[in-house]
């Protein structure tokens, strides 16, 4: 029995291998992918074009302007009139734009209300409103407002705020996910494509042991991803701390790949070919993608949307995950995630075994 379990997880395996176009995408997925995802979104203010009318006489408004450097605003442009400055925002070349006013350095010396009028392109709303929040931040630098509070701030776990550390870890954790239904449900839909789904109802072994060999088999190359990514992509590209413990990772991530070929096991049981595979993996996926907080915080999701979210075992993945990397959690405080996976994970993979179960 042990003979032939093995035997046709190495033949399950061997055949991914010689399909290169599963082994491209899952390459392409698990380096490319998240690289492109740690790299080009970009949440915080980078790169800001800044347009500026100067109807002053004085040099405070080429102070404020001289604090807009890189890498989060380029070098202001000057306009000459505020119908320019406004084309140039509505044509796409600026996206902030400053109106310093006759009297505003007049105003501001003398401790009247000295106005500086700004004009900000909000259709990229993140990006505009970090602007906004930087250029707020230069302004009341020179306000002459005694205050008598000094605000300290820590920023804890990601003290740079590197966009790309999340990022890319979201990344890896959906398209863990999106892979894990889609080679499962591959193993047993081309089957159904290739004529050999009858065969292989003929072969004088347990149904049971077939199912769990064939969806093992893309659990462990789902595996080899998750190591290949961590390595080249979290670590040796984006250099992200683990403060945790990194077999505590690799196992929560075996525990939720066995959740993916569950719902892949659901999904191979309903489609006759690899295109409802596609179909019918997004049109499960992206509900429990957007419930999970990888993309939106679940606090600031809709009360009904977050209690729903207590139903996507990538939930617990994903807060799991950026327990272990980022806040150091102990093995003893990962329970909720581990419970949470398993839970549901269990259930699914139940479900879609029973499922695929009945075709034989």
């Amino acid at each position: 029995m042990n003979r032939t379990f093995l035997a046709l997880v190495t033949k399950e395996i061997i055949a991914f291998f010689r399909s290169w176009g599963l082994v491209a995408v899952v390459l392409y997925s698990f380096t490319l992918d998240i690289y492109i995802a740690g790299k080009g979104i970009e949440i915080q203010a980078k790169n800001v074009s800044v347009g500026y009318v100067d109807r002053t006489a004085g040099a405070l408004s080429g102070k404020i302007l001289a604090r807009l450097h890189a890498p989060e605003f380029k070098t202001p442009v000057r306009f000459p009139s505020r119908k320019a400055l406004y084309n140039a925002i509505r044509n796409r070349k600026i996206m902030v734009g400053l109106i310093f006013d006759t009297d505003f350095s007049r105003e501001f010396y003398r401790g009247g209300p000295a106005r500086i009028d700004l004009l900000l392109d909000a259709i990229t709303a993140s990006q505009s409103f970090q602007a906004l929040n930087y250029l707020q931040n230069i302004v009341l630098d020179f306000s002459r407002t005694q205050v008598h509070v000094k605000l300290k701030i820590h920023k804890l776990f990601n003290q740079n705020a590197r966009t790309s550390w999340f990022m890319s870890l979201a990344e890896l954790l959906s398209i863990t996910t999106l892979l894990g239904v889609i080679l499962t449900a591959a193993v047993f839909v081309r089957e159904k494509e290739n004529g050999t789904w009858d065969i292989m109802l003929l072969m004088p072994i347990d149904p049971r042991i077939t199912i769990l060999a064939k969806s093992l088999s893309q659990v462990l190359i789902l595996m080899g991803g998750i190591f290949l990514a961590t390595g080249l992509i979290l670590f040796g590209t984006f250099d992200l701390p683990i403060n945790g413990s990194l077999a505590a990772f690799f196992l929560l991530s075996f525990f939720y790949a066995f959740t993916s070929a569950g719902i892949g096991l659901f999904v191979a049981a309903v489609s006759r070919s690899m295109l409802q595979v596609a179909q019918m993996a997004i049109l499960i996926m992206m509900p429990m993608i957007f419930l999970s907080g990888a993309w939106t915080p679940i606090h600031a999701m809709h009360p009904l949307l977050q209690k729903l979210s207590l139903l996507s075992p990538l939930r617990y993945y994903i807060e799991g995950s950026e327990s272990i990397f980022f806040r150091g959690t102990p093995w003893g405080d990962l329970w909720p995630y581990f419970a949470g996976v398993i839970l549901l994970g269990g259930m699914l993979y139940y479900y879609g075994f029973r499922k695929i179960g009945k075709l034989f």
